[in-house]
C-alpha cells in the first residue's frame, strides 16, 4: 500500500531559521511553461542521498500582489515525483499544471530521499524535527533556493505545502515547524505529529486534537506567533482504510487550536462528484480551516478530471489542486488582496512613417509602457499616465510591426496584463519571406510534430513532405502534426508562407525526421535458466547466450542471474535499455 509505514523514523538534530527573501517590485519573468528535467538539490546527511525532483515555472503572470506563489507538493509512500506527481506528456499525475498556469504559481515536486519505512516515504514520524536536517531540513533548503532566487519572483508571503499520506503527514510537520514560511497547508490523509508508523490505521486511545495541537506548537518554537496568519485545508476519503479517517477532522481541529481564538462552523457545501466541504471562520470572519470529505474515495490524491487515475491517484473525484489553490489565494492572511490595474483598450494607427499608440486602463495609473516589435522597435516605459494616453513615434522604417501596452498602478506598483496590438504595416510591404526556425517536435511511430516561426505579413502556411504539400487548406498556426506515417521511416519537410492575393513565398530550408519503430524496450531480471526457458536466451555448450546479440551471460543454471533488455523483436542485450 502507498502509506504502510513499518518503522519509526530516526531523530534529527539542530534548529535554525530559514532566511526569508524580500524582492524588489519588478516585472515578473515568464517561465517556460513546462516541467523541468530532474534536478539535484540539497544533500540529506540523515536519510542518505540528495534531494532530487522537478519544478514547474509558468509562462503566465502571477495572480496576487504582482509576485508568484510557491507550492511544495509531497508524494505519498510508494510514489515518486516523476511517476505520480508531475504532468508529463503521457501522465498528468497530481494535476498541478493547470492551476499553476491559472495562478502563475511555481510548483516544486521533490522525491523523498533515502527509503524510509521501506516504501520511499517522508520522515514525518521522526520523534524530533529540525529546520536544518532530515527531510524537513532539505525541504526548507529547497524552499529557500527558490524564494531567494529573484528570477522566479516568489512572494515569501505566498508559500504553501500540500501532500498525500506520508506527504500529508509531512505537510502538517512543515506547517507546524515553519509557520513563518508556510502561509497555508493542504493535508491529504496525513496522520498528525506524535503518531507512530504503527498507529496510522486507527487514532490511538487518548490522542486528541489537543494532543496534536500541543505537538504542533512544540515544533514551532520561537515562530509560534506566525500561526496567527496561517490557514489549513484537510481532505480525506470515506473509503480510506489505510490512514484512519478520524485523523482528517482531528488534524483540522488541531490547527484551529494552534491558531487560537473562537471559530464558527460553516454550512457544509457539496463538492463535485460527491462529498462536502465544511469551512470554519475565526472571530474576525476569516476562513481559517477547510474540511473536505470525499464520498467513495479510498487512500488517494484527488486529482480531478485530467489527472492520473492509478497508483493512489484518483481522477474521478474532486480536483483538489484547483480547490486548495482557490482556498489559499482567496483566504491568504499575509498578502493584501489588491487587484492589479487592468488595460481596457489599446490600438495603433499609422500615418506615413509615424505610429501613434493609444491606450486606456482602470486604476490609478502612474505609467504606461509601450513595446513595438519591428524594423524600428520601441520600448518606452514612460508613454503616459492617467486613465488614458496617446503617443506618436515618428521615423519608423517600413515593415511589419506588432506590440503591447501595460499599465502600472502608482500606488501599489502592480502591473496589468499586456494588451496586445496585432500585426500592422508601415509603408510598403516587403517581399514575403519563407518561415524560419522549422523544427521537429514529438514523434510517434505514425506521426511527426513540426513548428516554425511566424513570417511577417503571412496569412497562412503550407507544409511540404518529401516535396508534396501535406495540407489541403492553408494552415493558420505555426505548428502542425503530420500523421498517418509509416513506422521507422525517414521524411523531409519544408514550409512556405502565404500572403494576400494568394502569394506564396519560397520554401524554407528542409529538416529531416524519422518515425520510431514503435517498439518499446523492456528489461527482465531472472536466472539464466529462466531466461533460456522463456525464450530470451538459448543454451550453447552449457552457457546461456542472449538471443539476437549472442552475448554470453554465464552458465545456464538457476544460480546465475542476468538482466536482459529487449531492444527489438527477438533481440536481447545484457543490461538495461539504452
Amino acid at each position: 500500500m502507498a502509506c504502510m509505514f513499518t518503522r519509526m523514523a530516526r531523530q534529527a538534530v539542530l534548529l535554525a531559521a530559514l532566511a526569508p527573501w524580500v524582492g524588489a517590485q519588478a516585472q515578473v519573468q515568464a517561465g517556460p511553461g513546462a516541467w523541468s528535467g530532474n534536478q539535484t538539490w540539497a544533500s540529506d546527511t540523515v536519510n542518505g542521498g540528495a534531494l532530487t525532483g522537478y519544478y514547474y515555472w509558468p509562462a503566465t503572470a502571477p495572480a496576487l500582489a504582482g509576485k508568484r506563489a510557491l507550492v511544495l507538493v509531497l508524494h505519498g509512500c510508494s510514489q515518486t515525483a516523476a511517476g505520480d506527481v508531475i504532468d508529463s506528456t503521457s501522465d498528468k499525475g497530481y494535476n498541478w499544471k493547470g492551476v499553476a498556469d491559472q495562478y502563475g504559481a511555481v510548483i516544486l515536486a521533490p522525491n523523498a530521499t533515502g527509503n524510509l519505512y521501506g516504501s520511499h516515504c517522508w520522515d514525518w514520524a521522526r520523534s524530533t524535527h529540525s529546520r536544518t536536517t532530515g527531510h524537513s531540513g532539505v525541504l526548507l533548503d529547497l524552499i529557500n533556493r527558490f524564494v531567494g532566487n529573484p528570477q522566479y519572483a516568489i512572494d515569501p508571503k505566498q508559500v504553501y505545502v500540500a501532500g498525500l499520506s506520508s506527504g500529508g503527514a509531512q505537510t502538517m510537520v512543515m506547517g507546524c515547524l515553519a509557520p513563518d514560511i508556510f502561509a497555508g497547508v493542504g493535508i491529504n490523509a496525513g496522520p498528525p505529529p506524535g503518531v507512530s508508523t504503527l498507529q496510522i490505521g486507527a487514532v490511538p486511545s487518548g490522542y486528541t486534537a489537543t494532543t496534536a495541537a500541543n505537538n504542533c506548537k512544540n515544533l514551532a518554537g520561537t515562530s509560534l506567533s506566525q500561526f496567527a496568519t496561517q490557514i489549513a485545508g484537510v481532505i480525506w476519503g470515506t473509503n480510506d482504510y489505510t490512514v484512519a479517517q478520524g485523523y482528517g477532522p482531528l488534524d483540522a481541529a488541531a490547527m484551529r487550536i494552534v491558531y487560537g481564538g473562537s471559530y464558527t462552523k460553516g454550512a457544509a457545501v457539496n463538492v463535485p462528484t460527491g462529498g462536502s466541504n465544511i469551512p470554519y471562520t475565526d472571530a474576525n470572519g476569516k476562513v481559517r480551516t477547510s474540511e473536505i470529505t470525499v464520498t467513495g474515495m479510498g487512500h488517494a490524491w484527488p486529482a480531478g478530471t485530467g489527472g492520473q487515475n492509478s497508483n493512489f491517484v484518483d481522477a474521478s473525484k474532486v480536483n483538489y489542486p484547483a480547490f486548495v489553490m482557490d482556498f489559499w489565494f482567496k483566504n491568504n492572511l499575509r498578502v493584501a488582496q489588491v487587484a492589479p490595474p487592468s488595460m481596457t483598450s489599446c490600438s495603433a494607427s499609422v500615418s506615413g512613417s509615424t505610429i501613434t499608440v493609444n491606450g486606456a486602463a482602470s486604476g490609478t495609473i502612474g505609467s504606461y509602457k509601450v513595446v513595438l516589435n519591428g524594423p524600428t522597435p520601441v520600448n518606452d516605459a514612460a508613454a503616459g499616465s492617467g486613465s488614458s494616453f496617446s503617443k506618436a513615434y515618428a521615423g519608423r522604417a517600413d515593415g511589419y510591426y506588432s506590440g503591447s501596452v501595460t499599465a502600472t498602478d502608482s500606488g501599489t506598483g502592480l502591473t496589468s496584463n499586456a494588451c496586445t496590438i496585432g500585426q500592422f504595416l508601415v509603408g510598403s510591404a516587403p517581399a514575403l519571406q519563407p518561415p524560419a526556425g522549422l523544427a521537429v517536435g514529438a514523434r510517434t511511430a505514425s506521426s511527426i510534430a513540426l513548428s516554425w516561426n511566424a513570417s511577417n505579413g503571412a496569412t497562412g502556411y503550407n507544409l511540404y513532405r518529401n516535396g508534396s504539400k501535406v495540407n489541403a487548406a492553408a494552415l493558420t498556426s505555426t505548428g502542425y502534426t503530420d500523421s498517418g506515417l509509416a513506422a521507422a521511416t525517414a521524411y523531409s519537410y519544408q514550409v512556405s508562407a502565404l500572403g494576400n492575393g494568394g502569394v506564396e513565398s519560397a520554401r524554407s530550408a528542409s529538416v529531416s525526421a524519422s518515425t520510431p519503430s514503435g517498439f518499446a524496450c523492456t528489461t527482465t531480471t531472472a536466472s539464466n535458466y529462466a531466461h533460456v526457458t522463456a525464450g530470451r536466451a538459448h543454451n550453447s555448450g552449457g552457457y546461456a547466450l542472449a538471443n539476437g546479440s549472442n552475448q554470453n551471460m554465464g552458465l545456464n543454471n538457476t544460480f546465475y542471474t542476468s538482466t536482459l533488455a529487449q531492444t527489438s523483436a527477438g533481440y536481447y542485450i545484457i543490461g538495461s535499455c539504452p
